[in-house]
């Protein structure tokens, strides 16, 4: 009875590790959205060269994320493994992503090592922070319920992020730039990052590790090596990481595609909306719904077939979007708000995965590595946005688009290729691994009872 009792999670730590999601998915929204968008058409860089600045990065962040959980892993405070990483990586988080937009006198190739260099280190300060919060959800509770309930509450906070930038970053854009796109853009970062840095040490503040950790972990090697042999791990990152690149090849082009295609010059069309703030905070709406719907029906059903079926809702909601006219305001704004439904299952669905897999792990081999397991999702996340950001880099590129010019029609289909058919088509190699995934609902609780008797005999 204790052990149960010591397994729940009350509302009032839900909700603080929930927060700590706002934070970086107000990065990640107001990037995947602005940050292209800013260096290839404000700042005159060229599409291609922003979009190899985040393939490249993303090299970095393959070595940094999991070292990074596999010494969280082995961190032994009086704060706990994970939660001393969100103390002290707060204030770097917030300082580093406001840099990237830094108002400076330069151009060229100034300019774009400043951006490698300030994205690099806004990248590193993500990973510091996020990486342990990942892994922080591990051993919130040894109960694979509970862990998918406290998924649930930081997806909702994922998703209002979305609603926030949708809603509130477009506005504030507009409002404080006063005709400067670009001053606007790093006056919003600027109240994001202040914000973020809150969230963050209010996770800290609220939350408590309840699974002690072993005596003794083992080399990063081995870890790594266990972790690149266990196939459901391999399945869901790859899920994942083209789950968030179709989101984010459309964040990044939905800039270019109301601006070039549908010929938008901002005017709202709902309250004080513009097209571009409707089409993300139907995302966003769509992403809270998948989110509650998707933590429902986890229980009665398997979540990789579960994920399987929000990839077939996801492609089929990009492809009726394509297919509808330019004009249609409001059926594009339900399609949407469908592929936001989609997303929400993505997200509440493979992260609570990926600490189902941190425990089948424990329980094959005896290693407690969550830090090392979750990293994946961290970098699934990026890696999403790096690839999802780089597509129409790499395809505006190629089809001659310039910035702040007439368009020709080679690369206004370009736009619409990066912006629905990519996007669409990596939904099938996605749905395609999940089919390897192994771990069903009779294996994860055969995993967490045998677990909690050789933990209660330790203690």
């Amino acid at each position: 009875m204790a052990a149960a009792a010591d397994s729940r999670i009350g509302f009032r730590e839900k909700l603080g590790y929930g927060v700590g999601d706002l934070a970086s998915g107000l990065y990640v929204n107001f990037f995947s959205v602005f940050l292209f968008y800013y260096f290839a058409d404000l700042a005159g860089l060229a599409p291609a060269a922003i979009g190899l600045m985040l393939l490249v990065t993303k090299l970095i962040d393959a070595l940094t994320d999991p070292l990074t959980g596999a010494l969280a892993d082995r961190t032994r405070t009086r704060w706990g493994r994970y939660r001393p990483y969100l103390l002290f990586g707060a204030i770097p988080f917030g300082l580093t992503g406001l840099l990237i937009f830094a108002p400076l006198d330069m151009s060229g190739t100034a300019l774009l090592v400043w951006a490698y260099a300030t994205y690099t280190l806004c990248m590193l300060a993500f990973t510091a922070v996020n990486v342990p919060y990942g892994g922080l959800l591990g051993v919130i509770s040894p109960s694979a319920q509970e862990r998918t309930s406290a998924t649930a509450y930081r997806m909702f906070f994922s998703a209002l992020s979305g609603i926030l930038v949708g809603i509130l970053g477009t506005t504030l854009v507009r409002e404080l730039g006063g005709g400067d796109e670009a001053r606007g853009i790093f006056l919003t970062m600027a109240c994001i990052s202040a914000f973020a840095v809150f969230c963050i040490l209010t996770t800290f503040a609220t939350t408590k590790e309840r699974i002690p950790p072993s005596a003794n972990n083992g080399s990063v090697t081995g870890d790594l090596a266990v972790l690149v042999r266990t196939g459901p791990w391999i399945a869901v990152a790859i899920a994942a990481i083209l789950g968030v690149t179709a989101i984010a090849s459309r964040a990044a082009s939905a800039r270019f595609f109301y601006k070039y295609v549908v010929g938008d010059d901002g005017t709202p069309v709902f309250l004080f909306l513009d097209r571009l703030a409707l089409f993300l905070t139907a995302l966003a709406f769509g992403q809270i719904t998948g989110v509650i719907i998707g933590n429902l029906l986890q229980r009665k059903f398997e979540k990789s077939h579960l994920l399987i079926a929000a990839g077939v809702v996801k492609a089929s909601g990009i492809m009726l979007f394509y297919f509808l006219p330019l004009d249609a305001v409001w059926p594009q704004t339900f399609v949407q708000f469908i592929v936001g439904v989609g997303f929400g299952f993505l997200m509440v669905l493979s992260f609570s995965m990926f600490t189902d897999i941190a425990e089948f792990i424990d329980w094959k081999s005896g290693l407690q590595m969550t830090g090392l397991v979750v990293s994946a999702s961290i970098f699934a996340v990026k890696a999403g946005i790096a690839f999802g950001s780089a597509i129409p880099g790499m395809v505006l590129g190629l089809t001659g688009f310039v910035a702040q010019g007439e368009q020709s029609a080679t690369a206004l289909m370009g736009i619409q290729f990066a912006f629905a058919m990519i996007p669409a088509a990596v939904m099938v190699p996605a749905a395609t691994a999940l089919l390897f995934y192994s771990l069903d609902r009779r294996t994860i609780e055969r995993v967490e009872g045998e677990l909690a008797t050789r933990r209660t005999a330790s203690a």
